[in-house]
């Protein structure tokens, strides 16, 4: 009887035979014999990544390999997001396409502004590529130059209290005299009387020199402040470096450092020291920023803080580390056995174009420089359920298992299987891990073969059915078929019940309450164990009429 509620349950499933793949077609999978009952599945490479549904830190790029590969992302935005005022990747692929990603800034570009693309670049896919045309002509315009919306930490009139400016450089040569930012606005105090504001980052001796004009003032605007702070360290040209201005309005101080260290250090306050009586940015008219006046060289991810970062984060790559998550992949049968996981990849750095590939073909992909990988898997029969947990478990982590790539899996069972991978920097955060291919080996738990010479014999009110038995191991029972018409098997009446019927393991049976005079057609399917049993293929087909017989 349990049996034959099984049977019952699954009888309304398509047989193996009406199942195309056609998840598997969508997104290009490979799919193809890998030996004996065994099977390949193929994400990324030639496949592409279209099965990978969750990415976490992780994009996708095509100039490492033929194909493209998963990595870490460099633009990954951290918690400093809420204060960001300005936010310039400079990633769009063409100045003019150049913008301010929170929208409180216009931007303007004009000739001698270029776009280096992502082998040149710090962070992200692309970056600023000044080629000093002001050195040359002074009548040209300012190539990059941005203007404060209302409501911008820039704004007219805006009273500022902590601020914090970032960006990458990367100098040809760095000469005397090399403007790298300028802000200028105007200022009047009083009818009749106007002063310009400026804040200048400008090349001197190999450092760069932050000078503040009238930019900070005391409660009473004629009360300002000048200051002009230098780097100690020599910028080396051809060679990113990590800049960062910032000012504390509880304490007044005002810092610069160079690739997260201290460079210079000052109190914007009355006497110059801690403890005096703060000086706070005030914001004048018809202001603006230009970005490589008088520059040759490349400037990569620009932003602006409402408030005094302590912990910029300048790595390339997040040492967090990233994770992806393939979505559940049905591999066409339940109780299906993955065998194996291969994998692919490298790492990769690049520092000022100069890119460093490692390729791994297998393994567990760690390098010498730390990056590394780890696996994990899960199976189940229904991607709602994993292996080993409940319905409310199946969202965390318990149930995802260490995988190693190459080596033999026991154990990992289901029609579906899902793969996650967790992608770590190296110690220093700039080289990155990358995910070339995957491979699932599996072997299906396919349906057993129809059995063989069946014939029909007719009796009074009755057909007698046998048959050789199906070759399969895992044979559980046998499902017989009857109808009035030809590949129509919805019969009724027989004493056995409606078509199917459950046999179990027989090899003969005979089919009672028939009408006679009537010609019924007979096909037998074969089904394996499991709590869903596959059904096989019809076998021949096979017809007899039964007829009333003489006494």
């Amino acid at each position: 009887m349990n049996v034959t509620m099984k049977i019952q349950n699954v009888k309304t499933i398509p047989s193996r035979r009406s199942i195309p793949l056609v998840l598997y077609s969508l997104v290009f999978l490979s799919l193809h014999l890998y030996g004996a009952g065994e099977k390949t599945l193929v994400i990324g490479g030639r496949a592409r990544w279209n099965m990978v549904e969750h990415r976490m830190g992780i994009t996708e790029i095509s100039s490492i390999r033929p194909y493209p590969v998963l990595i870490l992302s460099s633009a990954l935005r951290s918690d400093t997001e809420a204060s960001l005022d300005m936010d310039l990747s400079f990633d769009a692929g063409e100045p003019g396409l150049f913008a301010d990603r929170m929208g409180h800034y216009r931007v303007k570009t004009a000739e001698g502004l270029y776009s280096a693309d992502r082998r040149f670049a710090r962070i992200g896919m692309g970056a600023a590529l000044f080629s000093g045309n002001r050195l040359k002509n002074v009548n040209t315009e300012a190539p990059l130059v941005i203007t404060p919306k209302p409501g911008a930490l820039l704004a007219p009139g805006q009273i500022i209290r902590d601020f914090t400016m970032q960006f990458w450089l990367f100098p040809m040569n760095l000469e005397n005299g090399e403007q790298i930012l300028s802000w200028i606005a105007s200022k009047q105090e009083r009818p009749g009387e106007a002063t310009v504001q400026r804040i200048h980052c400008t090349a001197s001796k190999n450092r760069l020199q932050w000078t503040f004009l009238d930019f900070f003032y005391l409660n009473a605007p004629a009360e300002r402040m000048s200051i002009s702070l230098e780097g100690a360290t020599s910028l080396i040209p051809k060679t990113w470096s990590h800049h960062l201005i910032r000012f504390d309005a509880d304490t007044g101080l005002l810092e610069y450092l160079v690739n997260g260290y201290l460079e210079a250090i000052t109190y914007v306050t009355a006497g110059g020291r801690e403890g005096g009586q703060v000086y706070y940015p005030r914001i004048g008219q018809e202001g603006s920023l230009t970005l490589g006046e008088r520059f040759i060289g490349m400037l990569d991810e620009l932003k602006l803080y409402s408030r005094f970062i302590t912990n910029p984060g300048i790595h390339k790559y997040p040492l967090q580390g990233g994770r992806m998550e393939t979505r559940p992949i049905d591999l066409g049968e339940t109780n299906t056995r993955v065998l194996m996981v291969e994998v692919s990849g490298g790492r990769t750095s690049n520092s000022g174009g100069m890119i460093q590939n490692e390729y791994a073909e297998q393994g567990r992909l760690r390098f010498s420089d730390d990056s590394a990988f780890q696996f994990f898997i899960r199976a189940a029969d229904s991607p709602y359920r994993w292996t080993g947990t409940t319905a409310e478990e199946a969202s965390t982590e318990s149930d995802w298992q260490l995988l190693i790539p190459g080596t033999a899996l026991s154990g990992i069972q289901g029609r579906f299987v899902q793969i996650a991978a967790v992608f770590y920097p190296s110690g220093d955060g700039e080289a990155s891990p990358y995910l070339d291919e995957i491979r699932i080996h599996y072997q299906p738990d396919e349906p057993p073969p129809p059995p063989t010479r069946i014939t029909a014999v007719a009796g009074d009110g009755a057909v007698d059915l046998s048959w050789k038995p199906s070759s399969d191991a895992d044979l559980a029972g046998y499902l017989v078929y009857y109808g009035t018409a030809q590949g129509d098997y919805f019969g009724e009446g027989a004493m056995l019940g409606s078509s199917p019927v459950n046999v179990g393991n027989r090899t003969s049976i005979r089919i009672e309450g028939l009408k006679n005079g009537m010609l019924y057609y007979f096909a037998v399917a074969a089904y394996d164990h499991g709590e869903s049993a596959h059904i096989g293929a019809f076998s021949r087909e096979v017809a007899a009429r039964p007829l009333r017989m003489l006494e």
